[in-house]
């Protein structure tokens, strides 16, 4: 499978492709250079996201921003407390990648539970992945756990609920 992703990646960059270290490093992740996909851009951290869609959090002022942002736009705040050591916060990156693309209607944000434990400890974030969705700065809903099905269950029940508020 990894040699399949090198060899797409060769195939439409040439033999000098930059990003084959992603294809090595994140085999769940949809490679960054494939044709169907080249807003996606390789972040410092080894992980892929959609530029623009899944914001990740690693100051406090950052924070703020995008509390602020949802609750002046009146959308959902989707945080998704993760450590970069934690393999179900892995497999579950590429689901919520896909989730912030789909659903347009939310703002999508990680972050890491090293980076801001302090913070991570305020919002009872006792293990990884923890995902909690904010309406109006108040928790709406939590998930404990990589059960992708489970997130994508949760992500379209609050945004139907969104839908049925507007």
């Amino acid at each position: 499978m990894i040699q399949a992703r090198i060899w797409s990646c060769r195939k439409l960059m040439g033999n000098h492709c930059t990003r084959i270290p992603c294809c090595r490093k994140v085999c769940s992740c949809i490679c960054c250079c494939s044709g169907r996909n080249k807003t996606q851009a390789w972040s410092q951290k080894g992980s892929c996201f959609i530029k623009g869609k899944v914001h990740p959090v690693s100051r406090m002022e950052k924070w703020e921003e995008k509390i602020t942002e949802a609750n002046r736009q009146g959308k959902i705040l989707v945080v998704n407390f993760k450590a970069s050591w934690c393999l179900p916060c892995k497999k579950l990156a590429p689901i919520y990648q896909e989730l912030a693309s789909t659903y347009t209607s939310m703002i999508f944000v990680t972050i890491d539970v090293e980076e801001l434990a302090e913070f991570s400890h305020e919002w009872n974030v006792d293990a990884t992945p923890t995902v909690v969705f904010l309406k109006d700065g108040r928790q709406m809903d939590k998930l404990v756990g990589g059960d992708a099905a489970e997130l994508q269950k949760k992500t379209a029940a609050v945004a139907d609920l969104l839908l049925r508020q507007s």
